[in-house]
């Protein structure tokens, strides 16, 4: 079985910067980290290929220093690494990632299975999973907790729903994305550290994808943001005490007060 495992490198949440003027993360100096949910489903690539043979292959999007993004899937165990990177795919939204991504997989080829994170963190919009099957018109499920069985060209699920899971059965190839119970990402081996520390991986542009330019980067992307800001700090809560109708009587008042009722 042929996997593909979809991986996103993000800023570490404690050092987001926004550009002003093109309303986008500024990634170039940033500390960056493999997208946590996408770790998940690097490790699920590899219990798959250990229980049912085949290959890893990891893909990501991004700039020349996504690659440490690569290494460090190549340190867990994955077999190979690409890096799909061009000034042309700059400013892409779910949609032409999600596109241009699509048209990595196709070029790659005889490909079984994709896994993908649930969703990234620094956008949260868990589309460009769902996005690669659309484009690729195979089947996908979303919120995957655990892959029963890959048996004659049937993949059985779990998918993770409020109060419980559902059970389902779809035809390769297909895409899964995958949630954190699914399993638990291991620690990189020393061969495979060194392994990834010599790793350099294989580079895509626009022009080996053969996509439409009016369809990547930001010339290709239908959704817009138009302002982003960091949300001013509200005044401090205040905690009521005494009875619940003291409680009750006392925030009414208060509502009444700021003519929120």
């Amino acid at each position: 079985m042929n996997i593909v495992v979809s991986i996103k490198q993000v800023p570490d949440t404690t050092e987001v910067r926004i550009n002003p003027e093109t309303n986008t993360l500024i990634r170039d100096g940033v500390p960056s980290i493999v997208n946590p949910f996408d770790m998940y489903a690097i490790e699920e690539a590899i219990r798959l290929k250990e229980r049912f043979g085949g290959t890893t292959t990891v893909i990501t999007m991004g700039p020349p220093q996504a690659k440490e993004a690569l290494r460090t899937a190549i340190s867990m165990g994955i077999d190979e690494g690409i890096l799909v990177s061009d000034r042309a795919f700059a400013g892409s939204d779910t949609w032409a990632t999600s596109l241009t991504l699509a048209a990595t997989i196709r070029k790659l080829g005889n490909i079984d299975l994709i896994i993908c994170g649930k969703q990234a963190m620094d956008g949260d919009t868990a589309q460009v999973g769902p996005g690669i099957a659309e484009h690729l018109q195979i089947p996908f499920v979303a919120y995957v907790k655990k892959v029963e069985d890959v048996n004659n060209g049937i993949i059985r699920v779990q998918r993770l729903m409020e109060e419980g899971y559902d059970v389902i059965e779809m035809p390769l190839p297909a895409l899964i994305t995958v949630v954190k119970e699914i399993n638990e990402p291991r620690i990189p081996s020393l061969k495979g550290l060194m392994r990834a520390k010599k790793f350099e991986p294989k580079v895509f542009t626009a022009n080996d994808l053969a996509v439409n330019p009016d369809e990547i980067g930001l010339k290709g992307s239908p959704t817009l943001v138009t302002r982003i800001f960091t949300p001013q700090p509200k005044g401090k809560g205040e905690i009521l005490s005494g009875t619940i109708e003291h409680q009750v009587e006392t925030l009414i008042s208060k509502l009444r007060e700021q003519k929120i009722i």
